[in-house]
């Protein structure tokens, strides 16, 4: 697979040099083979600057006296369904608690306050692309709140939240409400494509080309493959390297939904993509978005994450390379290829020859889906075979600086890590974690070994 992906590899490829695969037959990047469906209504971010408490919210939130406390009264806003927290700076800490109350769509009924995880872990490399532009700020986790139409937030310091030792908050803080848009609608057939809608934006066409191999140009998911057939496709990718013969272990490949089929708005993310120069290792994190999400709403999930990540936390795209909802669905994430080397922004210090997923929900005290762990299982013994990795192995990797590793730091690691396991945090949750040992056994058990 190493031959597969030499002419990808680099720090960055714009997306028309990143393309070895062949497109299908009667297809190029601008004038694809398929019609694409209908654009739909695109999402919004309404981001909204949080002030000093009144006296009655500080009663309320108990804050002591003198403590650090900003937020939001409670009003009515334009709809939304995801919210987050962000400030200026995007290397400080916010060293305190957040928590929210939403408002909502259809019954009008206040919520209860909910906690925003404000240690936001799952973020890019000091140094790295994500955070070169410029634009990038400190930001909480995303939290998934459903159809909502009205909003109140309370931010408080340190010694506000039990603490001490910080007291102060970040400068520019900020609540980010973000409305999904519209589901993608079923693929309609060229013939029946509305006029003007029957091809793909030449950001769609990049994002689609890179998994050409597996896909038609369009096309909303990867169908899934037995072992034998992933074997052959394996076999025909690397050609005659020798290749696929030196490393035979391989799952059989999973069904992916594509970003086409989640509902991507690809002019969001930035056009280059980035590659690394292989795949040693996979962490697994969950979202902290709650698990208040039924599989039906996940693509509106994925896409209110993906727009919190590039508009709000000022990345170049979503941060993590796949997803796995409770219902065991995987999901492409970052763009670039589902089967290439792409350098997400999810394991502060390790995202360098890495690949990050994140399985949708928080499971700090809850156990995730057996459904899910077994996705987790099925898509590692697919992609870290491609890249002979050994899901029951050990790999050593250089740490680009984190709270638990310093940078140049020679960290020897499983294959298959939580994020835990190169920084300090509680992700990817304690019940997820303890799971990893069985999705090593599982992972390495589809792969043949």
């Amino acid at each position: 697979m190493r031959a597969l992906l030499a002419s990808s590899i680099g720090v960055a490829c714009t997306a028309a040099l990143a393309l070895p695969f062949a497109l299908p037959a009667g297809a190029t990047a601008a004038h694809p083979q398929r019609a694409a469906r209908p654009s739909p209504v695109p999402g919004s971010t309404q981001s909204l600057p949080l002030g000093p408490l009144g006296s009655s919210d500080r009663a309320r939130a108990a804050v002591p006296q003198g403590a650090a406390a900003a937020g939001l009264v409670a009003r009515d806003v334009n709809p939304f369904s995801l919210v987050g927290i962000v400030w200026d700076d995007a290397t400080t800490v916010f060293h305190g608690r957040a928590q929210v109350r939403t408002k909502d769509a259809g019954t009008h009924k206040w919520s209860p306050w909910q906690d925003i995880q404000t240690h936001n872990d799952d973020v890019p490399d000091p140094g790295s692309p994500d955070r070169a532009s410029g634009r990038a700020r400190g930001s909480s986790a995303p939290l998934w709140v459903g159809d909502s139409v009205g909003v109140q937030v309370r931010a408080l310091g340190e010694e506000a939240a039990g603490r001490s030792g910080h007291s102060g908050l970040p400068g520019g803080l900020r609540i980010e409400l973000v409305d999904p848009g519209d589901d993608p609608e079923d693929e309609e057939p060229a013939s029946e494509a509305p006029k003007g809608r029957n091809t793909l934006t030449p950001e769609e066409s990049a994002s689609s080309a890179v998994n050409a191999e597996f896909a038609s140009m369009g096309a909303t998911e990867i169908t899934p493959l037995d072992k034998e057939e992933t074997e052959a496709e394996a076999s025909e990718l690397t050609g005659s390297s020798g290749s696929a013969a030196a490393r035979p272990y391989i799952g059989p490949r999973p069904g992916i939904v594509t970003r086409a089929g989640w509902g991507a708005d690809e002019k969001l993310r930035e056009r280059e993509f980035l590659y690394t120069k292989t795949v040693k290792a996979a962490f697994v994190h969950h979202s902290a978005t709650g698990n208040n999400y039924t599989c039906k709403q996940v693509p509106a999930l994925l896409r209110s994450i993906y727009r919190f990540h590039v508009k709000s936390s000022g990345w170049r795209d979503f941060g993590y390379n796949f997803v796995v909802d409770k219902c065991g669905t995987i999901y492409e994430g970052r763009a670039g290829g589902v089967a290439r080397p792409v350098m997400g922004a999810h394991t502060l210090g390790f995202n360098t020859d890495t690949m990050g997923i994140a399985v949708l929900g928080t499971y700090s005290k809850s156990n995730p889906p057996a459904a899910a762990v077994s996705g987790v299982a099925k898509l590692t013994a697919w992609k870290l075979g491609l890249f002979g990795a050994n899901p029951r192995g050990k790999v050593t990797l250089v740490s680009g600086g984190s709270n638990k590793y310093k940078k140049g730091a020679r960290v020897s690691m499983n294959v298959i890590s939580g994020h835990r396991d190169g920084f300090v945090t509680e992700c990817p949750g304690a019940l997820l974690y303890g799971k990893l040992g069985s999705t090593r056994s599982s992972s390495a058990k589809l792969q043949g070994r």
